[in-house]
């Protein structure tokens, strides 16, 4: 076994603790899909092994959905900036707005629940360049789970990354299904804001649009 991944499973334990904390403040019964729903954050990420919903909206950050199809075990996650060398940032679940930490929790926490590596089934979705600037930190995010993902010799299935708009996520791990909303642009603002704050907003209006499904 690897350093790296050693120390992924050596953290499993404390990663699932991180990622079920709070969680009742986060779950709810989504009334069009009959499904219990649950929102993930910016910086979150939540596994679970039960016919849940897991929900969140995304301008320039990304998520990974990721799934053990064999035992029914998958989680999502949701991450800001691309990498953080030095590991945290305020705290262990503050740093999860690093692509790298919120890559390695997420799949360290479906491995210890069981998941095998050579099954997992990965999908990606985020950054977009919601904000006019020259950081282009949506694209760099999309950038790096695809570099990263490679690295780790983790076969991408779907994704829709990069564009301009945000997206809507619903994702069902018990199936793998992905429904995706690209939001208007008259919503990019609060978006950028929710993000900019540490916050998303996934409200439980009927979906509207376009939705396509992954």
């Amino acid at each position: 076994m690897t350093g790296r991944h050693h120390h992924r499973q050596r953290r499993a334990t404390h990663d699932a603790a991180i990622a079920d904390h709070g969680v009742n403040s986060r779950r709810y019964r989504d009334p069009r899909f009959e499904e219990i729903a649950v929102k993930v954050f910016p910086g979150e990420h939540h596994v679970t092994a039960s016919n849940e919903m897991l929900v969140t909206i995304l301008g320039s950050c990304v998520s990974a959905c990721i799934r053990d199809p064999l035992i029914g075990v998958g989680g999502m996650n949701h991450f800001m900036l691309p990498e953080s060398n030095g590991g945290a940032w305020d705290g262990v679940s503050s740093s999860m707005r690093y692509g790298n930490v919120a890559m390695e929790r997420l799949i360290n926490d479906i491995l210890s629940r069981g998941g095998a590596r050579e099954r997992l089934e990965v999908k990606v979705f985020g950054g977009g360049n919601v904000m006019k600037s020259s950081a282009n930190i949506g694209h760099r995010n999309a950038e790096f789970v695809e570099d990263y993902l490679c690295a780790e010799n983790l076969k991408i299935t779907a994704a829709h990354l990069r564009g301009t708009l945000p997206r809507r996520i619903h994702y069902f791990p018990a199936t793998g299904k992905v429904l995706l909303l690209e939001l208007r642009h008259a919503e990019e603002q609060a978006v950028f804001s929710s993000e900019a704050n540490y916050k998303s907003k996934v409200q439980s209006d009927p979906v509207a649009g376009s939705v396509e499904l992954f």
